[in-house]
């Protein structure tokens, strides 16, 4: 008659550490690698059309009806020198020249490495969306929904754009001749 075996320590530790592996694994090879997705890990949207990438693109306002700005960041990945146009539904379209292998960012400044493209009244409330096209001459358009944000998030306090108060004119006194010889005559004033 034999008599059973006890099993090694060494089988039992080996069995253990097999199906541990076997279990972790499991997970990754029937669920997609969330990391590997490309996806908007701020507030803003991104889009990419060829070796552009817009990234990060949210338009900042008060309120609706007021004037905005886009901020966010074009990247060329590419060699080429490429043009990206920006437009806003019912706007002039807005002209950004972005080198090869350089990043612009948008910011509301003209500085170099800088873009400001305005938005003359923003069509939605802040929490809402608008459609902007981001076009390249060689990879296309795409229009895609940008998030509009105010101030209430410290971060983006500062940056808010303001109207740019109108100056107004300075009222310039009459002048009369003097008349040799004449008395001068008091100008009217408002009584109130």
């Amino acid at each position: 008659m034999t008599s059973p075996r006890t099993r090694s320590p060494r089988l039992l530790a080996l069995t253990g550490v097999v199906a541990a592996g076997l279990l972790l694994s499991g997970c990754s090879a029937t669920n997609p690698l969330t990391t590997q997705d490309e996806y908007s890990a701020s507030d803003g949207v991104r889009v990419t059309l060829g070796d552009v990438r817009a990234s990060n693109l949210l338009v900042l306002s008060a309120a609706e009806g007021e004037i905005g700005v886009l901020h966010g960041a074009l990247i060329n990945d590419g060699d080429q020198d490429e043009t990206v146009t920006l437009t806003f539904e019912g706007a002039e379209p807005t002209t950004v020249e972005l080198p090869g292998g350089a990043t612009v960012l948008l910011d509301g400044s003209d500085d170099e490495g800088h873009a400001d493209v305005p938005v003359d009244a923003v069509a939605a409330p802040p929490g809402g969306t608008v459609p902007l096209t981001v076009a390249t001459a060689s990879s296309g358009a795409q229009t895609l929904e940008v998030p509009v944000l105010d101030g209430t998030l410290p971060e983006y306090a500062g940056a808010l754009p303001t109207a740019t108060p109108t100056p107004t004119p300075e009222p310039t006194p009459a002048v009369t001749e003097a008349v040799p010889g004449a008395e001068p005559t008091p100008s009217p004033t408002a009584e109130g």
